[in-house]
């Protein structure tokens, strides 16, 4: 991987990770439509380290707080009802989903799940689903009213994101919404529930990077995860923003038109659905 190739793909990362389109799903397709590798699960994994600094930056004082309150409650009994204290406990309970499955499913992350006829399913099945939840989601509950059961539901949508063209932020928005929540606190709570797992696939795909002469090398990926910082942070200020007087649709078509885009091309053979070594 070159240096101008890691420049685009963490641009692609930072713009793509928070908004409900799947950044994996953009980061294999801009790979194969350029004629690049597919970049692989690793670089996946550490460059999105870049874009949940961003979460960290932009939530910051809400995170302070969970952080604090969590660690109370492990010695202080009146604070294990601090509904900071409950959230930072359903954050543990939420990740636990994708960490199994993460675990389970390694060698088709790295491998089957990347085909691009799956990805493009993906793009446009979950499109559908967020399109549904959107409408008929009541939009009434907020974090505090976050229950065990609902932290479960929220986990098991983020751990389909090890799908490329599900997304973490849609598939667990979407989830959000199917359960009653607001879309800016579904949207937070996905930021929040994202940042276990997200840390922890990209130090446990760190070691993959530069092992071979196919996958990234340090330097291209430091840069990527670099960018995908900044732009992740102006992007999740103007999405949280816009979902408070905006609905999802403009990403439904967008992921719609995507998908069908990619089959087209895939099945006009312009398009090898596995473009580029699986790595």
């Amino acid at each position: 991987m070159g240096w101008f190739e890691a420049m685009v793909l963490g641009l692609v990362q930072g713009l793509t990770e928070f908004l409900p389109i799947s950044s994996s799903a953009h980061l294999r397709i801009t790979a194969a439509l350029a004629g690049w590798d597919d970049p692989g699960a690793a670089f996946t994994a550490v460059t999105q380290i870049g874009t949940e600094l961003a979460v960290i930056l932009y939530f910051s004082k809400k995170i302070g707080q969970i952080l604090v309150a969590w660690f109370y409650s492990l010695y202080k009994k009146d604070w294990r009802s601090h509904p900071d204290a409950r959230l930072g406990w359903l954050i543990i309970v939420g990740s636990m989903p994708i960490v199994i499955l993460g675990l389970l499913f390694q060698n088709d992350i790295d491998h089957t799940f990347r085909d691009l006829r799956l990805t493009a399913t993906m793009l446009i099945v979950f499109g559908i689903i967020l399109l549904i939840a959107d409408r008929v989601g009541k939009q009434e509950r907020i974090l505090d009213d976050l229950s065990v059961k609902h932290g479960l539901g929220f986990g098991f949508a983020q751990a389909l994101a090890l799908i490329p063209g599900v997304s973490r932020s849609g598939g667990t928005t979407s989830a959000g919404l199917l359960m009653g929540y607001t879309r800016a606190e579904a949207a937070e709570y996905s930021f929040l529930l994202a940042l276990p797992a997200v840390f922890g696939s990209g130090l446990y795909k760190l070691t993959d990077i530069g092992k071979d002469g196919q996958t990234a090398q340090w330097g291209p990926t430091i840069l990527a995860t670099i960018i995908a910082f900044a732009v992740g942070y102006v992007v999740i200020a103007w999405l949280m923003a816009f979902i408070k007087t905006k609905s999802f649709v403009p990403f439904v078509i967008y992921r719609l038109a995507l998908g069908v885009l990619l089959f087209v091309l895939i099945f006009a053979g312009v398009l090898d659905p596995n473009a580029g070594p699986a790595i």
